[in-house]
C-alpha cells in the first residue's frame, strides 16, 4: 500500500507554530520597561499592520496572529504614558470589579455593570467593549486583567466548555473576601455568667 504525501512546499508541509501568550506579555512589558515608546505608539494604532503589530502577532503562532495583535493594542492603550509595566491580575470580570470610585465599584457602579453586560453578551470577541474596559481601568488607576490570561480567554471565547463570558460574569459579581476574623451576627460570643 502506498502512502500519499502532499507535494513539498505546500501549506501542509510547513511546520506549525503554537501560540505563547506568556511570551507576548513578557515582550510587551519589556517595551514599557525599556521605554520603547515608538513601538507602543505603533501598537495603539488599532489596525496598523506596523512592525510592532507583526511582532506581537508572532506570539500568536499560526492560528491566533490577529488576536495577539489586538491584545497588544489593548496593552498599549492601558500603558500609554505609564513608565512601569503592569502584568495585570485576574480575569477581565475581576478587573471590571475594580471600575468605579469609592464605594461604587464593580456591581455597585451602573457604568461598570452596563460595560460588563455588553462584553459578556457578545457572540464575537467584543474588541470595542474590551478597549472601553481597559480605558476605564486606566482612568480609575486600577490594575488591568492579566494580559496572559486575557489572551488565553480570548482564544477560548467560542469554546462552549470554557464558558469564558460566564466565568467573567461570576468573577465580576463575586463579593469581596470577608474578614474571617471579624465576628458577624451568627458568631458573636455570648457572655456567660458563672
Amino acid at each position: 500500500m502506498t502512502e500519499h504525501h502532499p507535494p513539498p512546499g505546500t501549506e501542509s508541509d510547513r511546520p506549525r507554530f503554537p501560540h505563547d501568550s506568556a511570551a507576548l506579555t513578557a515582550w510587551l512589558t519589556t517595551l514599557v520597561r525599556n521605554r520603547e515608546y515608538g513601538a507602543l505608539a505603533e501598537l495603539r494604532r488599532a489596525r496598523g499592520g506596523t512592525d510592532a503589530h507583526i511582532r506581537a502577532g508572532w506570539f500568536g503562532g499560526d492560528d491566533h496572529r490577529d488576536l495577539f495583535e489586538r491584545t497588544a493594542f489593548l496593552f498599549a492603550v492601558y500603558h500609554q504614558g505609564r513608565p512601569v509595566p503592569a502584568y495585570g491580575r485576574g480575569s477581565l470580570g475581576a478587573a471590571a470589579r475594580r471600575i468605579g470610585h469609592g464605594t461604587e465599584r464593580g456591581p455597585a457602579n451602573p457604568g461598570a455593570q452596563r460595560l460588563l453586560n455588553r462584553v459578556v453578551a457578545s457572540r464575537r470577541v467584543p474588541w470595542r467593549h474590551l478597549q472601553h474596559a481597559v480605558t476605564r481601568l486606566r482612568s480609575c488607576e486600577e490594575p488591568p486583567p492579566s494580559w496572559t490570561g486575557l489572551a488565553e480567554d480570548l482564544i477560548r471565547w467560542h469554546d462552549r466548555k470554557a464558558r469564558v463570558a460566564y466565568r467573567w460574569s461570576v468573577d465580576f459579581h463575586t463579593p469581596p473576601a470577608r474578614d474571617l476574623g471579624a465576628p458577624n451576627e451568627t458568631t458573636t460570643r455570648k457572655d456567660t455568667i458563672p
